[in-house]
């Protein structure tokens, strides 16, 4: 009976598992704040793409670590980079299964921000908005022509999504479909991630470009602004500090909506397990289903494997 009348439920097929390649690992590498969680060579992506579809989960979102950086972050766009080759390996091996691409500089560039830096005229840097989107624009297509079936913008440049689906549109990719990271905060729960994808910005932070915490209506206008642009899903992220945001987008639009169960989220329950101090099953399933009942119509996080076994 509990059963039958419960109003949120999840299943593997919510989830979205983020995945690191790497153009330099020849093996799997373990990521040390990240239990559980991987580097990858492209050479594991299609056995990847096989067991992620073995288990059900809805799809996977990829992140690259080139070989070499430069300022501008030109790797991001290399028909020969981790991430479009990963795409084409996967979506060889299972073409139905969902790829994902992570669309943003601080993977790529040498000072870790997300975008392509300019002087001011005292002297400090500061990120270039619309020098950045033509770098964006590139790594959209890039993905595009690897196969990719969505690209996910997470850099929180103004006009981003318009300039993405332009150049999508322009390249015969109109199917190509947008994930606007609409609303991404300057969050502490970011740390474990940028050691996995070698992305820890080189001087400053990165709150100039994302939102603050303390906000809430800016939030809503950051993803009605996404929406006018072209977006056809929009996301939270970090996910279990902004449930009420994620509440608050749920009665804002009709558009399918993501969170992103980030990897301090992750690293947290997985630390308090390791101590004994939580069912680490439970608690997991507890803060994915906190997600779902939220308003989440699917969930970005990095327990997809092991919430996908414990579901089936």
């Amino acid at each position: 009976m509990r059963a039958l009348v419960r109003e949120t439920t999840l299943s593997p097929g919510d989830f979205i598992l983020p995945l690191f390649f790497s153009a330099t690992c020849k093996e799997p590498e373990p990521i040390g704040t990240m239990p559980g969680v991987m580097r990858l060579p492209v050479s594991a992506a299609a056995a990847e793409a096989r067991a992620i579809k073995d288990l059900g989960i809805g799809g996977v979102i990829l992140f690259g670590l080139p070989a070499q950086k430069d300022p501008e972050g030109r790797a991001g766009y290399d028909p020969d980079g981790p991430v479009p080759r990963a795409i084409a390996e996967m979506k060889s091996a299972v073409p139905d299964l969902l790829v994902m691409a992570d669309v943003c500089n601080c993977e790529y560039t040498d000072h870790g921000h997300c975008g392509v830096l300019r002087k001011r005229r005292d002297g400090t840097m500061d990120v270039d908005n619309d020098a950045t989107l033509e770098i964006l624009a590139l790594d959209a297509l890039a993905y595009a022509k690897a196969g990719v079936d969505v690209v996910a913008p997470s850099d929180m440049m103004d006009g981003r999504v318009k300039a993405l689906r332009e150049a999508l549109d322009a390249g015969g990719f109109e199917e190509t479909s947008i994930l606007a990271y609409s609303i991404k905060y300057a969050s502490g729960f970011y740390g474990p991630f940028r050691e996995a994808a070698d992305c820890a910005p080189q001087f400053g932070d990165r709150a100039g470009y994302q939102m603050d915490p303390a906000n809430a209506r800016e939030a809503l206008r950051e993803a009605a602004l996404d929406e006018e642009e072209g977006a056809d899903m929009l996301m939270v992220k970090p996910a279990l500090p902004y449930l009420d945001i994620l509440a608050r987008l749920r009665d804002r639009t009709t558009l399918p909506i993501g969170a992103y169960n980030v990897s301090g989220e992750y690293a947290m329950i997985k630390a308090a397990a390791a101590a004994n101090m939580i069912d680490e099953r439970r608690a997991t399933l507890e803060a994915l289903t906190s997600i779902r009942r939220a308003g989440a119509d699917f969930i970005l996080t990095y327990h997809a494997k092991d919430a996908s076994r414990w579901l089936r």
